[in-house]
């Protein structure tokens, strides 16, 4: 069977082939009962649009960049995070028939904003998914603006900027895993924290605190180690929270390896999890399912992040005049096996 033309599609549909391009390039300006006929005709022909002609006569390139901080940067680098992404963006991209371009960006080089304005200037790509800690740095932020090329940010923390910004409640649901950990009987709970240059983690410290605050117990600066988001940092810090007089009886750190790290200081030191020491993280990536003890933390919804941040790109006219505000797209938590009642309750 021949391939299934434009015209092919214009007659099944009993429209115009202006119309069926319209349809196809999403434009707004067609009711909404044509562009069902439409669909359904492109769907019972399986027809695929040249994209070739499709971008020339649309003038827009039908790309989608997702551009985060290179893994390779990192001792241990967790893939996990990137994948997340990368699968929520392809479904937003898939449902338009877009395509979706990956561009690690290692911001501590130089010439990291002049290889930002070298891909654009070679794709010219109809929007960006800029992630986290990029949301945040004002350089990097400021080579894709100054291109004029619409972007979404992940993640952003407090330097929010006039871009549209997709977010979790960060704050409010860290609260939330602390008042859990309080739940369980733990009155000496500690945390991990992560990496300075992620605003958003930042948030999370500021939960914990709050879930303190809100179920009556004391902060304390004794019970909160710096870490770097990394698993080297969370058994540092697991090693030296573990070594007070007066240990706690509870971890929660800002991400999962930093977690995992945790329970690997526990482990050398033959403290049972969670009989003596309950640990929690925060991410939900794979590894939290594979280890031993599972482990208790907060699912980061990054997938679903993703797929709305390329959404409202593939919506947008292409001037990011419907680029605006915030999206809070909710975390939700994993209770596993790394969390239990405090020892002697």
């Amino acid at each position: 069977m021949s391939k299934a033309t434009i015209d092919d599609v214009a007659r099944l549909a009993g429209v115009s082939i202006k119309t069926v391009s319209r349809v196809v390039n999403r434009e707004q300006n067609v009711r909404e009962s044509t562009r069902d006929r439409v669909q359904r005709a492109i769907s019972e022909l399986n027809y695929r649009p040249n994209l070739s002609a499709r971008n020339l006569a649309s003038l827009r390139s039908h790309l989608i960049v997702l551009v985060y901080d290179d893994p390779s940067a990192y001792e241990i680098p967790s893939g996990g995070y990137v994948i997340r992404m990368q699968q929520g963006v392809l479904r937003a991209c898939g449902a338009a028939d877009y395509e979706l371009l990956i561009h690690p960006c290692n911001y501590r080089n130089r010439n990291a904003t002049d290889k930002l304005h070298a891909l654009i200037d070679q794709v010219r790509p109809d929007g960006i998914v800029l992630a986290a800690p990029l949301s945040n740095m004002p350089r990097i932020v400021k080579a894709i603006a100054d291109k004029g090329t619409p972007m979404v940010r992940l993640s952003p923390g407090k330097e929010n900027g006039g871009q549209f910004t997709v977010v979790t409640n960060d704050r409010e649901v860290c609260a939330e895993m602390t008042r859990y950990l309080v739940s369980l009987g733990h009155k000496r709970i500690a945390y991990v924290t992560g990496h300075p240059r992620h605003k958003a983690i930042n948030n999370r410290f500021q939960g914990y605190k709050d879930g303190l605050k809100q179920s009556g117990l004391p902060f304390s600066e004794d019970l909160v180690i710096a870490g770097d988001n990394s698993f080297n940092s969370g058994e540092a810090g697991g090693d030296s929270l573990l070594s007070q007089e007066n240990p706690p009886t509870a971890i929660f750190t800002a991400n999962d390896d930093m977690a995992a790290g945790v329970i690997r200081a526990a482990d050398r030191r033959g403290i049972d999890i969670p009989g003596q020491l309950s640990v929690a993280g925060f991410d939900d990536i794979a590894l939290a399912r594979q280890i031993y003890p599972s482990l208790t933390t907060i699912r980061q919804p990054l997938s679903q992040m993703a797929e709305v941040a390329a959404e409202a790109l593939i919506s947008d006219p292409g001037d990011g005049s419907k680029l605006k505000g915030t999206s809070v797209v909710p975390a939700q938590l994993m209770i596993r096996e790394s969390t239990g009642p405090a020892p002697g309750d």
